[in-house]
């Protein structure tokens, strides 16, 4: 019992370090977005990752890696988590931060969504119920008229959609390793950056490049930190303090860029966190059941 305290304790700890490096690595992505294009960001900050990831795959093996199971599948998600982090440089240069990552948070309820329609699961009311309040609270974040939904906001909401559906490919391919996941993520993320660098370049100065490439390795961290803390406790205890992006966001965005969120933004995020945990609970009762 006190090894899986620990193991639970660790977990959290893991989670919110986790969240902490997502929050840093979206506040330099902002940064950086404002003075270079979308394509070279992308492309400088998956080439750092592959450096860094090389040994795991060398490791791995890199047969393994090239050829992952269900590759039509790989390619989809890949495609999906490109458009994810595309859209959400695109986004967040002209969003707050907080807005950004407010809409981004309701993957979740766009999530039972898709599995509805694209994997034939049952839904009861109760769902439908908190996936109809999430609705609400992404309307309500956006703006109270239709007239208010700006094109970074439509942005946004799609991004939110891309990386829903990654999550839905992910669910398909719990058996590939994580490493084989991570380097064909970050390979194609590299391959449309190239694809985007004829809209434009920047020449980066030293510094730059250095926060470019330190981009792409804060991500990863990340990225493992959350693996790791999902492999150390149940999901049902540390996906809730995934939330508390929602705080940082608002920390980052007031004392970097000045950001002051609106009453409905936070009447909004409140909404989406509420659906959420909701979401989370009935998922939890449904696995007990049995």
């Amino acid at each position: 019992m006190t090894a899986s305290r620990n193991n639970t304790l660790l977990g959290i700890a893991m989670m919110l370090l986790g969240i902490l490096l997502f929050s840093v690595n979206d506040v330099m992505g902002k940064w950086l977005v404002s003075t270079y294009t979308v394509g070279q960001v992308l492309l400088i900050r998956s080439l750092a990752g592959l450096v860094v990831l090389a040994p795991f795959v060398i490791k791995q093996g890199l047969s393994r890696t090239l050829r992952p199971e269900r590759p039509v599948l790989q390619t989809l998600r890949v495609a999906f988590g490109t458009g994810d982090v595309a859209l959400f440089y695109a986004a967040v240069a002209h969003l707050p931060l907080a807005d950004t990552m407010t809409i981004w948070l309701a993957a979740p309820v766009f999530v039972v969504v898709l599995a509805a329609i694209l994997l034939r699961e049952k839904v009861g009311a109760a769902r439908w119920c908190a996936v109809a309040v999430g609705f609400v609270g992404v309307a309500v974040a956006l703006g109270p008229s239709a007239a208010s939904l700006s094109a970074p906001a439509g942005m946004a909401v799609l991004g939110s959609l891309c990386f829903s559906a990654m999550m839905i490919a992910g669910r398909q391919l719990r058996g590939t390793p994580d490493v084989t996941l991570v380097a064909w993520q970050t390979a194609g993320a590299a391959l449309i950056g190239l694809a985007l660098l004829p809209t434009g370049w920047v020449q980066p100065s030293l510094r730059d490049l250095g926060l470019l490439s330190l981009l792409g390795v804060v991500a990863m961290v990340a990225h493992l930190c959350v693996t790791r803390s999902l492999k150390l406790a149940e999901a049902s205890v540390v996906v809730p303090y995934q939330y508390t992006l929602i705080v940082w966001a608002l920390v980052f965005g007031w004392l970097i860029f000045g950001d002051w969120p609106t009453p409905a933004m936070l009447l909004g995020a409140g909404l989406i966190v509420a659906a959420g945990l909701a979401l989370l609970i009935l998922e939890r009762r449904g696995a007990r059941a049995p």
